[in-house]
């Protein structure tokens, strides 16, 4: 029976695998496939048509996508950086850990089925310890009760499922659903990965995956255009990962905020189409929307072995709609040379802090950071497609040859089942391994902080270099102490060889075991394997047609697993008196905000997860982490200690935080945790957008300092009140008056972002609130 599918049929699609075996090639291609999942390319076009008219100029690619996804292209108002878009998105994509709270969420929406087709896929829970296939088995073991409850919400709600050792979404995503054009949701920052082959793919909370699973308009507010411009051609030591280490260094980790980066020009076609993807995931840290590159032959390329050359077809039919139109304005312009580009690793403690290769072993030194490399990491969603292993492996070939292997220890992730198969049947696994690594599971592991690392203590101060995407303090192992660098696969394999941050592979020797001196040649590897790529296991679960016999069970004693009950409505009066919880100093991330590592495991436990509130945020009082004043008792406490204190004594607290607030992860539990504990507003100089919109999404008030300077004037014991509140409305500023303990009084504006939408829903307590009073 086939399904009408916008433009395709099911059944034709069934064939298209071409590559792999023909019990799996159907398999995955219902999976890909199901009703209504593909863009409608016609009705994009249409769109399109519709928008530039009303515009009367050139789109860019990121526009043309974007807009022609609208609800309304009719009568959406249009001004980038201004107005809210309301959109329909294609699809919606889920990791274990935060599809834990957007299943949960979906389930007290009360609907039946997903609106859209929407999949699991389970690359959070599994921790790196020993080995692939030891670490994965443990995790089945461990994580069981999630596992259960995710296969059955599924296939109850008809969400396809990535059972654990599948890999990581990111590349399932490139790898499966991802082709020009698409627009996709996923809960998870580094979405974006898929706008390497020409998609817009946004990384959200669980609440507005909820609301595109519920059929509901996902609004978006319009974003601004950033154009990469890439002259020149890529050769030698430099790789994709270099151009957007260079991006991170000059735009920084806000630079992008509120913005699309849209790359484009003749450089591009010197990319392949899994190098752009690894420019696009990065992206997400410079606080990109997300980022995008335009329909070219690798994307062509990539598609045909992935088994969609009927997508690739079609898309060469539909190109012109793919692509930017000649003479679009871009709200900033970068220029990179890619001949001139030199290798780059940035670090510690932050991705924008970029340095060329060959200059970070004489910083290194000056700034006191460790020379020894005590581990190298390769893989993860960022770089582990078949040519980063490949040029990898290269590089290790050659130190094998001459008797070397790595001083540091090396650890390798495949992104997916079907990477490593391929690399294991084309030898690099091999070649890896036998020039020291340990090739682990298909997942995030050490990338997210699944790591049981052993060879140093907590505290002790080390370096690590890897080719992840995102090195914050203690992102990884959980030692504040580790100085964290990224960079690409084929440097850290470099270093990993070396064994010293003072090493530059473009200019520097090595030492065989008997004295002779030798350079590495530049990395090589083939963009895609030359036998096809080999699909490994199959590790997918499609919901069943028929699914009203499926019990999704939630034991009410589970540590892990806990049902929602909805947060309480606005009571419709000014918010008075609020106490100050903590007074963030500093950078503070969704990881000072909610620790993963080993907290994982209660992302679906509200109550439970919310002991791991600001942990890790810097006190401004006392600076220290996880210590503050309890102004009701006068002791000191541990941050979720005092706010658990405060609502059981119905005091309502605030959160005062610096610059970019909430950067990094997706991490929905960010906003739920201090709205389940009693928070009602944070107030910061300026949020980082994903984190902004969960907030508002929980019924929270994320409001910014009209003066900055205003930061100062608040005190960690003073009361906060957020005066006009009956007339809130977008646009207009509120007042904060804040009560000092010696009995004076200071009255600042604050700013918001909340368009009539985002106000209901801080009225009815939060958006799934506001979801039901409309069903």
């Amino acid at each position: 029976m086939s399904y009408y599918c916008g433009w395709l049929t099911c059944s034709s699609l069934i064939c298209m695998r071409l590559h792999v075996s023909s019990a799996f090639s159907a398999k995955v291609a219902m999976s890909r496939f199901e009703p209504g999942s593909s863009v409608n390319y016609e009705k994009m076009r249409e769109n399109i048509k519709i928008v530039r008219k009303r515009l009367n100029r050139p789109l860019t690619l990121s526009e043309k996508i974007v807009y022609g996804h609208l609800d309304d292209p009719v009568g959406q108002e249009i001004d980038r950086g201004r107005t809210y878009l309301r959109l329909r998105p294609d699809r919606v994509a889920m990791q274990d850990a935060t599809a834990q709270m957007a299943m949960l969420q979906f389930i007290s929406s009360g609907l039946p089925k997903v609106a859209v087709p929407s999949t699991i896929h389970c690359d959070h829970l599994i921790e790196a310890q020993i080995g692939g296939a030891q670490d994965l088995q443990r995790a089945k073991e461990v994580n069981q009760e999630v596992y259960n409850f995710l296969a059955t919400a599924g296939a109850k709600y008809g969400v396809g499922f990535w059972k654990p050792g599948s890999g990581i979404i990111h590349q399932i995503i490139l790898e499966n659903y991802a082709y020009p054009g698409v627009m996709l949701i996923g809960t998870d920052s580094h979405t974006p990965n898929g706008g390497g082959l020409g998609a817009i793919c946004i990384g959200v909370g669980g609440a507005d995956a909820v609301d595109v699973m519920a059929g509901i308009p996902w609004e978006l507010k319009c974003p601004k255009v950033i154009g990469v411009r890439l002259t020149g051609t890529l050769s030698g030591w430099t790789s994709p990962k270099d151009v957007i280490l260079k991006v991170a260094g000059i735009l920084t980790v806000k630079g992008g905020t509120g913005a699309i980066v849209e790359y484009h020009g003749p450089g591009v076609d010197s990319i392949s189409c899994t190098g752009m993807a690894t420019i696009c995931n990065m992206g997400a840290e410079i606080g990109a929307t997300t980022s995008v590159f335009p329909y070219n032959h690798r994307m062509r390329t990539y598609m045909h072995a992935t088994g969609r050359g009927d997508i690739a077809s079609l898309s060469d039919e539909f190109k012109d709609d793919l692509v930017p139109d000649k003479g679009c304005e871009y709200d900033q312009v970068i220029e990179i040379n890619l001949s001139e580009l030199k290798p780059h690793i940035n670090g510690p403690f932050t991705p924008d802090l970029a340095h060329p290769v060959s200059e970070i072993g004489a910083i290194a030194k000056k700034n006191g950071w460790p020379l020894e490399v005590k581990v190298g990491l390769i893989g993860s969603c960022t770089n582990s497609s078949y040519e980063d292993m490949g040029r990898a492996a290269s590089l290790a070939k050659q130190a094998l040859d001459k008797g070397l292997k790595c001083k540091a220890q090396f650890t390798v992730t495949p992104g997916s089942e079907q990477i490593r198969a391929t690399i294991e049947r084309d030898g690099y696994a091999k070649i890896l391994s036998d020039v020291g690594g340990v090739v682990l599971a298909n997942a995030c592991g050490p990338c997210i902080g699944q790591w049981d690392r052993k060879d140093v203590k907590k505290g002790e101060k080390n370096t690590i270099v890897t080719s992840f995407n995102r090195n914050f303090t203690a992102r990884n192992d959980a030692n504040p102490a580790t100085h964290a660098f990224v960079t690409s696969p084929e440097i850290v394999t470099a270093l990993a060889i070396a064994g010293t941050l003072n090493f530059n592979p473009e200019t520097d020797y090595l030492t065989t075991p008997n004295g002779e001196k030798f350079k590495l040649e530049p990395p090589t590897g083939d963009e895609l394997p030359s036998r096809d790529f080999d699909p490994g296991q199959d590790t997918y679960q499609h919901p069943p047609k028929e699914s009203s016999s499926v019990k999704v069970d939630v034991n009410p004693a589970s540590n892990r697993l806990q049902l929602l009950e909805p947060f309480d409505k606005w009571h419709g009066k000014d918010l008075e008196d609020m106490r100050v919880l903590i007074k963030v100093k500093g950078k503070c991330t969704t990881d000072h905000i909610s620790a993963a590592g080993p907290w994982l495991k209660f992302r679906g436990h509200l109550d439970n997860i919310s002991n791991n509130l600001l942990i890790g945020a810097v006190n401004i009082e006392n600076d220290a982490v996880n210590k503050i004043k309890n102004q009701l008792t006068g002791e000191y406490g541990g941050v979720p200690d005092v706010a658990r204190h405060y609502k059981a004594n119905g005091v309502n607290w605030v959160v005062i935080g610096d610059e970019n607030y909430g950067e990094g992860s997706s991490r929905e539990h960010a906003a739920l945790e201090p709205r389940h504990l009693g928070g009602r507003a944070i107030i910061v100089k300026s949020f980082a957008r994903i984190h902004e919109t969960n907030l508002k999404k929980q019924g929270l008030l994320p409001l910014t300092f009209a003066d900055p300077h205003d930061y100062d004037k608040i005190r960690p014991d003073d009361k906060i009140s957020i005066m006009g509140l009956k007339s809130f409305g977008p646009g207009k500023p509120v007042t904060a008056v804040i009560k000092h303990s010696d009995g004076s009084k200071d009255s600042i504006s604050l700013n918001h972002t909340f368009n009539e939408t985002q106000i209901e829903w801080f009225q009815a307590g939060s958006a799934l609130n506001r979801m039901k009073e409309l069903q």
